[in-house]
């Protein structure tokens, strides 16, 4: 805790200004900034101790550690034994198949991500499994770029070869370097690590590579190497700004992919260049992919499977960026054929819409749905939703419930009223949509 912190600082201190001099018998000072974490308690915000057998060991969420194992260690030689059964208890509640195995990244990413300056942290175990994911995520998009390589030479292209999604990412990663460099310097660990992970997910993982991937397949080999040495330089400068809090996973790759010097560890820090910052392009690019958002999420919401291409109407006073983009908007966007046009479409009130702060998008409801099969199935849908908010209601509504079932049980049923009613809001959405059609 914070009453013993300051006396094992000073003690690192005393040692090494009694141990280590320099050429003229100085003292040496091992460091001059002391960054202190909050405190790291449990779930509930309860403090960790061996009494209360709330006790996380870090070595066993990075190894992992079976049940028998974790009762034995939680409650093995107590100093109050009378509370073994009760400990047990929680344990097997909690921990029902033990520990699994995390691995030194995933933990170190997930302190670094709970941190923030003046606040005690309240451990997550789902973040630290979704940062384990994140590892897996960043191993198998770094292996996919190792497989399209062709390339020994971690270089970019000449400016004037790189394509519009090339500046976009680029741009972006430019942010990244200066945001994160800031946000260390301030000691934002929390803040930086965040930046970093939504870049990697969602910028480089789940556009950019999805991007390139016509390029790296294409005949057009001027394209095809462009690609890769941009795939290859953002996966460099991501894994130097990842380093410090995944050690072990981004040096692994670091010395799989074509790069100069000994090891990751001593490798210079990113720095943020002018000659790639692409504003307009990052901009563009930026209205491109909003449009191929709201198009899929509209599909969703209908249900409508990818292998079902339709014509897309696009309306816009940009028609020179949207005529661009038609190659990512088509692959994306799941469209048959994409129209750009400056004024709505002939029959667009009977068309499902979508709008987005540069254009109004267009589908024809004839190519997305069966409208008829469609209502049939959201009926069939509404009646099942129906029967089991029915249930759950009267058993809310039964005074005897109410009265002798747990307070977790009674709001589990009262959630789960909201969670129908919530979708049988939805169903009936659709179907008026549907109706008006």
């Amino acid at each position: 805790g914070f009453d013993i912190i300051f006396f094992w600082v000073a003690r690192m201190i005393m040692f090494t200004m009694h141990f280590v001099k320099d050429e003229n018998g100085k003292p040496q000072v091992p460091f001059k900034t002391v960054y202190v974490t909050g405190l790291i308690r449990d779930e509930q915000g309860q403090k960790m101790s061996k009494s209360k057998g709330n006790v996380l060991d870090p070595i066993d969420m990075i190894d992992g550690i079976s049940l028998e194992d974790l009762l034995e260690k939680r409650t093995g030689n107590m100093m109050q034994p009378q509370l073994a059964e009760k400990i047990a208890k929680a344990t097997r509640k909690e921990f029902a198949e033990g520990i699994a195995a995390h691995g030194t990244d995933a933990l170190r990413f997930t302190l670094a991500a709970l941190a923030s300056n003046g606040r005690d942290i309240n451990w997550d175990m789902k973040r630290l499994e979704g940062y384990r994911n994140f590892c897996n995520k960043l191993w198998n998009a770094s292996r996919y770029v190792m497989m399209n390589l062709s390339i020994d030479k971690n270089e970019l292209p000449a400016l004037s070869e790189l394509e519009t999604s090339d500046k976009w990412i680029l741009s972006k990663l430019n942010t990244l370097i200066a945001d994160v460099t800031e946000n260390l310097d301030k000691y934002e660990l929390g803040v930086a690590v965040q930046k970093i992970y939504d870049f990697i997910w969602d910028s480089y993982c789940d556009w950019y590579i999805e991007l390139t991937k016509a390029r790296l397949y294409g005949e057009d080999e001027a394209q095809k190497r462009s690609a890769q040495q941009v795939l290859l330089y953002v996966l460099d400068q991501i894994l130097r700004l990842m380093h410090p809090f995944m050690p072990f996973i981004t040096e692994e790759i670091w010395q799989a992919i074509p790069h100069e010097g000994e090891a990751l560890i001593v490798a210079a820090w990113p720095k943020y260049r002018e000659d790639l910052c692409f504003q307009a392009e990052e901009d563009g690019m930026e209205s491109i992919m909003q449009a191929i958002r709201a198009v899929r999420n509209r599909r969703a919401e209908m249900n409508v499977p990818p292998a079902r291409r339709t014509t897309l109407y696009i309306v816009t006073e940009k028609q020179d960026l949207f005529s661009a983009g038609i190659p990512f908007i088509t692959r994306l966007a799941y469209a048959e054929r994409v129209v750009v046009l400056a004024e709505e479409p002939e029959g667009h009130g009977s068309m499902v819409s979508c709008v987005t702060h540069d254009a109004k998008l267009f589908l024809p409801m004839e190519e997305l749905v069966d409208v008829d099969k469609e209502l049939a199935r959201i009926a069939k849908e509404k009646e099942k939703v129906q029967k089991g908010l029915a249930g759950v209601q009267a058993k809310l509504g039964n005074p005897g419930f109410a009265a002798k079932a747990p307070e977790q049980v009674v709001r589990a049923e009262q959630e789960k009223a909201e969670k129908y009613a919530a979708l049988l809001r939805q169903l009936e959405e659709s179907e008026a949509r549907l109706k008006d059609l």
